[in-house]
């Protein structure tokens, strides 16, 4: 697994590529990656999952963990590109009700601008 991050706008996206599981987690995790922005202030999170062939429960926890750690900040995260097979770990594990699915990097980072 690689997460390489870039910054569009107030935006960070994370591009997630390979398995995102624990056993190809590197020495940092994607909640230590996300608390990094947090820190420098980046307070809006998207998650690209366009390349990410599944999850597993550890990573899972990585992203609820990331998850609470943005919105305690007042900030969002935001998912965009999720295949069917990880769109099913959100849908079975109720991530899928708070932390919505984007068909696209644009349309995600439009509904930041304009949550309405």
């Amino acid at each position: 697994m690689r997460i390489n991050a870039r910054k569009h706008e107030d935006v960070v996206i994370f591009d997630i590529e390979g398995e995102f599981r624990i056993s190809e987690v590197s020495d940092v995790t994607l909640h230590q990656l996300v608390k990094d922005q947090l820190d420098l202030g980046n307070l809006n999170i998207l998650l690209n999952l366009e390349k990410t062939g599944s999850i597993d429960s550890t990573c899972v926890g990585e992203i609820l963990s990331s998850y609470i750690s943005i919105t305690n900040k007042g900030g969002s995260l935001l998912r965009a590109n999720t295949s069917d097979k990880v769109e099913l770990i959100f849908q079975v594990t109720g991530l899928k009700r708070i932390i919505p699915n984007h068909e696209s990097i644009e349309k995600a980072l439009a509904s930041i601008n304009h949550p309405n």
